[in-house]
């Protein structure tokens, strides 16, 4: 993790590192859709905390909030108890670690994809927009009808910011590609409603539509199941979902959540932690597309040498992907 691009002071104010690895206590605290989501927390449970517990022997204390009430509650509840670093999983969480940090400065916390701007947080933020380019490039080879879909959860620039890469990355190849669009909804649930999911995906497919990529949690298992059912592609998010409809998954945009979480407790026990922003994307390993056995003979060895070259033009810099977040628009 000290690899990785970091954006602020180097310590935190009035503790040592032997003081910080001395008083090591990892937490975590999932969003309200659960640890096993298949998507999103799930990926901080299975790469994050089971397999640190796993490999160091040290137990990850867990809290899994029913309500946005309960997520300031247990960062709260943990942070009183003495648990350091204490991972929120989400940006749902921002407000809820800005309040807790601020009460608790000589305990450590870690935000996963929102920043939060205090001297005993660590903010760890990923470039979605790379990995998406990826699989919407690799949509566009697959795609016979010359149109794409993309469903998203609720109506954020974060969500926005997936959908531009995967248009950035469609275009790529085919520059009079179709790229159809639907957000969930305007609120949190819109990340757990797979009728809906499965609603719009029927939609876009019904328009020709032979991929669909779902950046929206829970929400996108509904949109797998449509694809399944209507015979196109799907890509999963996050965690890699080519497992849960093999044959139908084309691949995942993976975001190493888990593993970001992990190098932050490891960091920690190692007394090397510090605060600040830290930006991973295809360089640092932080997001990717993900074959494995399950999508490998959907992926012609052509297309998979195709993708990998923009990969490799996109960490070079041969290629710029544009940032929705920086500005609010999607460029080409």
């Amino acid at each position: 993790m000290k690899a990785l691009l970091t954006l602020a002071a180097s310590t935190v104010i009035g503790m040592s590192a032997s003081a910080i690895a001395a008083d090591f206590n990892p937490a975590v605290v999932y969003d309200t859709a659960g640890k096993f989501d298949k998507s999103f927390n799930e990926a901080v449970f299975r790469n994050g905390a089971e397999k640190f517990s796993m490999d160091k022997g040290v137990a990850v204390r867990e809290f899994e909030p029913q309500n946005e009430e309960q997520r300031e509650q247990g960062l709260r509840r943990l942070a009183s108890r003495g648990n350091s670093p204490i991972v929120a999983v989400g940006f749902n969480m921002a407000s809820s670690v800005t309040k807790v940090a601020a009460e608790f400065p000589d305990s450590q916390f870690v935000i996963i994809d929102m920043v939060v701007d205090l001297p005993n947080v660590q903010s760890i933020v990923f470039s979605e927009h790379e990995g998406s380019f990826l699989v919407g490039a690799l949509a566009a080879l697959k795609s016979e009808s010359n149109t794409v879909g993309f469903v998203g959860g609720m109506d954020i620039p974060l969500i926005r910011k997936f959908a531009c890469g995967y248009e950035q990355g469609a275009k790529h190849i085919s520059g009079d590609i179709t790229v159809l669009q639907n957000m969930a909804g305007s609120t949190p649930t819109a990340f757990n409603d797979p009728a809906r999911g499965s609603e719009l995906a029927k939609s876009q497919i019904s328009k020709g539509a032979d991929t669909v990529f779902a950046a929206a949690g829970g929400t996108g298992i509904g949109v797998y199941q449509a694809a399944k059912d209507e015979g196109v592609f799907a890509i999963g998010v996050d965690s890699n979902q080519n497992h849960i409809q093999p044959g139908t998954m084309l691949t995942s945009m993976v975001k190493r959540v888990g593993v970001a979480a992990y190098g932050a407790w490891e960091d920690a026990q190692n007394g090397e932690w510090t605060p600040g922003i830290q930006v991973l994307g295809l360089a640092e390993g932080g997001v990717d597309y993900a074959v494995d056995q399950h999508n490998e003979a959907l992926i012609s060895a052509d297309e998979k040498a195709k993708v990998d070259a923009i990969k490799a033009d996109i960490i070079a810099g041969k290629i710029k992907v544009h940032d929705y977040m920086s500005d609010n628009t999607c460029n080409y």
